[in-house]
């Protein structure tokens, strides 16, 4: 082993508003050993995701737990296996884990799922949200030819496959929402979008309704608050309406967030709502792998991300994810 050291960052304190800088520490601990059953491995990409502002609560109605303050961060992260005693796992092996916020992990065996180096043209694919994204196209919402799809916060890592997801299965009008006029250009220009609503360009629902004069057949909801309620006063009778992401209230600081919803509304026109996470749906995991490897050798799906380089950054990419300064997924190279 070439190091004897490495860098993991940690959580110092709870946030009470905006992540800061302040809330982070990165320290230089020794490289772990394994012993039988556990894996060493030196991480090579890791993934940041909205989620983890709600983890950095104490408390929090995710069923992941929560940041320790103290101790490091965790996130999905993919690596290189350098030991692994006692298990099937051979070194140079290329594994995914949820061990990321760390140069190196020692990760029980039962942890670290194996990956194909071959299928993705590059590992970091290994840490789209496609899953969440496919779930929800196929299992949320039962997205089906001809439907008009709307997808909320669609700049994101899950919304900008969602709606990529959904020109494959056959939707003839796909709608994002985003925050900015740029990345409304990109959803258009590269990801296949027919429109766009843009937060703070005018009331959604009127934007929704030039968009969609006939309607939205599917919401893809990442987002909640005013989406969500425009989302339901444009729906066809019949709509479906999955609930993904809860963006609004996850960014809320840490204040309690509701969305008054008119119930008969939804009676009278045969509207279903359901909220799907994934945590109920692994088994799509290698469906979409095979779906995303088959998509990016075709040209019919792109993965939309952003690097960043070194440990050091994870709290800027953090802090820059939140402040929706990127579109897609943003990952941090270790």
């Amino acid at each position: 082993m070439t190091n004897r050291t490495h860098r993991e960052v940690r959580l110092t304190a709870r946030p009470t508003g905006p992540v800061t800088d302040d809330l982070f520490e990165i320290v230089e601990v020794p490289v772990p050993e394994p012993a039988d059953g556990q894996v060493l491995v030196r991480n090579s990409l890791m993934s940041v995701t909205a989620v983890m502002r709600t983890l950095m609560n104490e408390v929090t109605d995710v069923p992941m737990p929560s940041f320790v303050i103290g101790q490091p961060l965790h996130g999905a992260a993919v690596g290189e296996v350098l030991a692994a005693p006692g298990t099937d796992l051979q070194p140079g092996d290329l594994v995914q884990h949820r061990l990321g916020w760390r140069e190196y992990a020692l990760v029980d065996a039962a942890q670290a799922q194996r990956l194909d180096p071959g299928l993705l043209p590059d590992p970091a694919g290994y840490l789209s949200q496609g899953p969440t994204a496919l779930m929800g196209i196929d299992r949320g919402a039962g997205v089906r030819p001809g439907d008009t799809v709307f997808v909320t916060g669609a700049a994101g890592g899950v919304g900008s496959l969602a709606g990529q997801i959904a020109k494959l299965r056959g939707a003839s009008r796909v709608i994002g929402s985003t925050g900015s006029r740029e990345k409304a250009d990109r959803l258009r220009t590269e990801f296949g979008f027919d429109a766009v609503v843009i937060r703070g360009a005018g009331p959604i629902e009127e934007q929704l309704r030039a968009a969609a004069p006939e309607g939205i057949d599917v919401l893809f909801d990442n987002v909640g608050g005013e989406q969500l309620q425009a989302a339901i006063a444009v729906a066809r009778r019949g709509a479906r309406l999955a609930l993904v992401g809860a963006l609004a209230a996850q960014l809320s600081d840490g204040a309690v967030t509701t969305t008054p919803i008119d119930t008969l509304s939804l009676l009278s026109r045969g509207i279903t709502m359901r909220g799907v996470a994934l945590y109920d749906h692994l088994d799509i995991v290698p469906q979409w792998h095979e779906l995303f490897a088959q998509g990016l050798r075709e040209g019919t799906l792109t993965f939309p991300h952003t690097r960043l380089h070194g440990i050091e950054q994870a709290p800027r990419a953090l802090q820059e994810l939140l402040a929706g300064k990127h579109l897609g997924s943003v990952l941090v190279e270790l």
